[in-house]
């Protein structure tokens, strides 16, 4: 499905690598993958697999390993907040709590009209700047920094104007 959709995408990404080393556009053709649906399928890893060379569980595994890449629908609008021990120190874990508290949700679960997921990750290079999280959006990629849980709802409520319109 994506090698047909999208053929011209994949050639120019493939003629970026020695053929023998294909298997480095894995994370630019997951990308294409995930763009339209917001996740990627068991499908769309198999066909990547396929047209790298390379196993589906290794597709698999760094689908898994980046925060970026999703194997399941969720929100349109995804927040992830990192709760590693630096930021858990400077009250990561009560301002995810509080969030989650606030928007109805519970840590990987998405809010029920649809738009918000909250996710716990580990280790967004802000250690310093805690509480703090990215958002992910068709907009692309946010990070927030030194953030308080009412902040944090100003911005989630600023995003759902901004998908409503």
């Amino acid at each position: 499905m994506i090698a047909e959709k999208y053929a011209a995408e994949i050639e120019i990404i493939l003629a970026k690598y020695p053929p023998d080393q294909k298997r480095s556009a894995v994370m630019a053709l997951l990308y294409l993958a995930q763009r339209d649906g917001g996740y990627v399928t068991k499908g769309d890893m198999v066909e990547i697999s396929e047209i790298l060379g390379i196993t589906p569980t290794e597709v698999a595994s760094i689908v898994g390993f980046y925060t970026l890449y999703h194997d399941q629908p969720e929100g349109v609008i995804r927040i992830q907040v990192c709760n590693d021990l630096p930021c858990a120190l400077r009250g990561a874990d009560e301002f995810l709590e509080k969030l989650c508290e606030n928007l109805g949700i519970q840590v990987g679960e998405t809010t029920p009209d649809g738009l918000v997921t909250i996710e716990a990750v580990m280790c967004l290079a802000a250690c310093d700047k805690a509480p703090m999280f990215q958002v992910q959006s068709a907009d692309g990629l946010s990070y927030y920094e030194d953030q308080t849980v009412s902040s944090a709802l100003e911005v989630v409520e600023t995003l759902r104007k901004q998908d409503a319109s």
